[in-house]
């Protein structure tokens, strides 16, 4: 989804993730696939670069569609991410570690 909103502007961004949202709603593989292409095609006119990377990411997007219902929650990776950010942070101000066998 984020590398999508980066081929829309901030202002239409809303719209795109919620257009984008609904394939992945549909019940089964090819309702989801039918209806990715069509909001490509409906976003292609005004977003002609996001209506192109979503015609190349379809199959990888969908590709969870393949597997039993049960299978296909999506997780997020927010909580790593601001792990991840927050050593970084904390690293930076210290910038210098000692190793054990200074000491």
């Amino acid at each position: 989804m984020r590398n999508a909103l980066t081929h829309a502007g901030k202002s239409s961004r809303r719209v795109v993730s919620a257009f984008i949202a609904t394939a992945f709603e549909q019940d089964n593989a090819e309702a989801a696939k039918a209806l990715w292409r069509k909001v490509a095609d409906q976003l292609r006119p005004k977003l002609h670069k996001l209506g192109a990377f979503m015609d190349q990411a379809e199959d990888d997007v969908l590709a969870y569609k393949i597997f039993p219902a049960d299978h296909w929650s999506i997780h997020s990776t927010d909580g790593l991410e601001r792990l991840n950010g927050e050593i970084k942070r904390r690293t930076d101000v210290v910038g210098i570690f000692s190793t054990r066998s200074c000491c």
